[in-house]
């Protein structure tokens, strides 16, 4: 592992591997949702989707976490029926369904969804512990996605996007829930997040990701992302 340090003190990660990245951020990830409880008693914790956290969430399910006081949340989710493959939710579950850990869904099979999302943000903690984003090629983080009204949504925790976004609208926390966080923590990986992520590391705003609060934040991402 090397360290860098992007533009307004958002340290970077960097390590030779994306597995080596999703083992780096399992570690990482446990730490923070252990200090958690041991300080307030519950941590809570919000997680993206993709291929590498994925890996992530199955390391995390080995370490010596106490799950029984962790509450997990979805960053986002697409609009698709439960046995869609391309749900988060059912990774989420497969990772993490043997640990004693709560996980509440995005209820996005509701038949009112804009009720349905009113619930959920509900459902939120005041602050998140830590929040776990992704970083797409386009510059989107969760599923605030380039040119959808979804970005200018500062009123509500949580909100749908107004488009389809490759193939699906979505549900999403917003950048107010995403800035609140005691923490922010990147996974990016691939060489197709290169440009991407030379955007958010420069703190260019022209992107989704880049208008997500530095503050407390860290970058973990593999050498393909990084050079």
């Amino acid at each position: 592992m090397t360290d860098r340090q992007a533009a307004a003190d958002l340290p970077v990660h960097e390590y030779a591997t994306d597995g080596e990245v999703a083992r780096a951020a399992a570690l990482h990830l446990a730490t923070a949702l252990s200090t958690a409880v041991e300080v307030n008693g519950v941590a809570h914790c919000a997680l993206s989707g993709g291929r590498s956290p994925w890996i992530m969430l199955d390391h995390l399910a080995t370490l010596p976490v106490p799950f029984d006081s962790v509450v997990f949340y979805q960053v986002d989710e697409r609009i698709a029926p439960d046995e869609d493959p391309s749900r988060n939710i059912s990774h989420i579950r497969a990772a993490l369904g043997s640990c004693a850990a709560r996980i509440v869904a995005m209820p996005v099979t509701a038949v009112d969804l804009v009720a349905a999302m009113e619930q959920y943000a509900q459902e939120l903690p005041v602050r998140f512990d830590i929040i776990h984003l992704g970083l797409g090629p386009d510059g989107h983080t969760a599923s605030l996605v380039p040119d959808d009204g979804v970005l200018n949504v500062t009123d509500q925790s949580v909100a749908l996007t107004e488009h389809p976004y490759q193939g699906h609208r979505r549900m999403t926390l917003t950048f107010p829930v995403l800035d609140a966080a005691r923490q922010r923590m990147w996974l990016v990986t691939g060489a197709e997040k290169r440009d991407a992520l030379s955007l958010l590391l420069a703190g260019n705003t022209g992107i989704p990701a880049g208008r997500v609060c530095r503050r407390d934040s860290l970058v973990l991402a593999d050498f393909a992302a990084l050079s």
